[in-house]
């Protein structure tokens, strides 16, 4: 079948790239595939796939450099070298662009066919590309934040010959320019259409789009030079968020849940299901070995805690130490720490270094089914306290108060025991709203996958001044080197600078 030859076409771009597994129906014939609405509708599924088989990867580039990680696991830790920065052009990691060009490509062939096919109702297919654009916007974003100059590629593979798939590294500007690009055409395709696909969080939507938008725009405006015309558009599209149906929950901890995933606050969400396909927050958690001996911070016996997985990661001492606030529903609703003893019954309110035994996650803690433990959370990729957290950064850079946004977030955490005069935020310098910000950035989106993102949007002060691993000198480590091998395969690409 013509899909099936694609998929095999994408995998030879890169080595490393997995395989995808997507069936279309069998009355899709292999010179008929992109001439029908039910193709088109196959291919749209695809890209749902391949995004939830690329998650974990973009979850670790966004998360693990950064000092969330690197703290005591009861379990061998994973990916000390990328915790620690430990990386040279010979360890690179993440080879072949970490296989998102295979989704990317993808992308490109959904996008060049899908226009000429009729719909039985065509504003779906606009719905459709809308979505495959902001894809394909979210990916270039992903690359160009982790390697900088990357390869531009808009159309679909034409041929296997390795010297015919040889590109250059494009420059950041002309990435931008791409994904910049992208995002327009994803909302010209949605036009007015507000609505989620289906009624769900887990497609691509237009607030997805105006969300990333906003995240793009912020960037570009700090470290490429777009300046305030950028961080008035980010401004611009963020703002319009509220507008679409989307609202901070009332209690954070809410947000958690299996059976609240379709809820107000989350703008778009990578779908896992029990007996469909498990996310990786499993690697937060540990075996009854270890756990159930333990007791939680309140003094409670961990012996009847379901498990799964294992401890392969665990939150940094600094963590510990930054949400050891028990007014702060945060602190409990993300981590469930774990100590030796029970302390007579008086548990461990305040983190004590020398009971500590470790934690497990409790913001992805799944379903519990009987004896087992799913791991079945969607994991938000954006969601409304990200946007009005972004809206305080575009307005820090434009020299306007950001506390009116920090305060929301801020109150939504505290709830009833929330008092301004304590708990509140006044604007102050630039310097010290940029910390603040990240301070609550740094709370609120814990495991999440956001904080390296956050710190190098900042710039590159706020990652050397913030990473244990990383001093000056080192900033050519905030982007990652190549492969030697991708060299080999395509003479065209040049190494990152400052690892030759």
């Amino acid at each position: 079948m013509k899909y099936l030859y694609i998929i095999l076409t994408l995998a030879l771009f890169s080595a490393c790239d997995n395989e995808l597994e997507l069936n279309p129906p069998s009355e899709l014939t292999s010179s008929g595939f992109w001439d029908s609405e039910n193709g088109a509708r196959a291919a749209h599924t695809g890209l749902y796939g391949a995004l939830r088989g690329a998650n974990s990867t973009m979850w670790l580039l966004g998360e693990i450099r950064s000092d969330v990680w690197g703290g005591q696991t009861f379990e061998s830790p994973a990916n000390l070298e990328l915790i620690e920065s430990n990386i040279t052009e010979s360890t690179a990691p993440f080879g072949g662009w970490a296989g998102l060009y295979t989704k990317i490509h993808q992308v490109n062939d959904f996008l060049i066919n899908v226009p000429s096919i009729e719909f039985e109702d065509n504003a779906e297919r606009n719905h459709m590309l809308g979505q495959a654009y902001g894809l394909r916007a979210l990916y270039y974003y992903t690359l160009l934040k982790t390697w900088g100059d990357v390869p531009i590629s808009t159309e679909p593979l034409a041929t296997t010959d390795p010297e015919g798939l040889s590109k250059p590294r494009a420059p950041q500007s002309e990435v931008m320019t791409l994904i910049k690009a992208d995002l327009q055409a994803s909302l010209d395709a949605f036009g007015p259409d507000n609505s989620f696909w289906k009624g769900k969080k887990v497609y691509w939507s237009k607030a997805a789009t105006m969300a990333l938008k906003g995240d793009v725009f912020i960037w570009s405006g700090n470290l490429l030079g777009g300046g305030t015309a950028d961080y008035n558009t980010a401004i611009g599209a963020l703002q319009q968020i509220a507008g679409m149906g989307v609202s901070l929950e009332p209690n954070f901890s809410d947000l958690w849940s299996t059976e609240n995933e379709n809820n107000s606050e989350f703008i778009f969400a990578v779908q896992y299901e029990q007996d469909q396909s498990t996310n990786f927050y499993s690697l937060l958690t540990g075996r009854s070995t270890e756990i159930q001996p333990q007791f939680d911070n309140n003094g409670n016996s961990m012996a009847d805690f379901v498990v799964n997985g294992g401890n392969r990661y665990g939150p940094s001492e600094e963590v510990l130490l930054l949400t050891d606030d028990n007014l702060d529903s945060r602190k409990n609703a993300t981590f469930i720490r774990l100590y030796t003893d029970d302390n007579g019954g008086l548990g461990y309110p305040i983190y004590d270094a020398s009971k500590y035994f470790g934690s497990v996650i409790n913001k992805f803690a799944g379903t519990v089914d009987g004896s087992i433990r799913i791991s079945d959370n969607d994991v938000p990729l954006y969601r409304y306290a990200d946007v009005l957290l972004m809206i305080a950064e575009a307005k820090n850079y434009l020299n306007q108060d950001p506390s009116t946004e920090i305060n929301l977030v801020r109150q939504r955490a505290y709830g009833a025991n929330y008092v301004g005069a304590i708990h509140g935020y006044s604007n102050g310098t630039p310097t010290e709203n940029t910390n603040a910000i990240l301070e609550e950035r740094y709370k609120e989106f814990l495991a999440e996958g956001k904080r390296w993102w956050d710190l190098r949007r900042a710039g590159d002060s706020y990652v050397l001044d913030n990473i244990d691993f990383l001093n000056p000198g080192d900033e050519y480590k905030l982007l990652l080197p190549i492969t030697l091998d991708m060299i080999g395969r395509n003479p065209l690409l040049e190494q990152t600078p400052g690892y030759n």
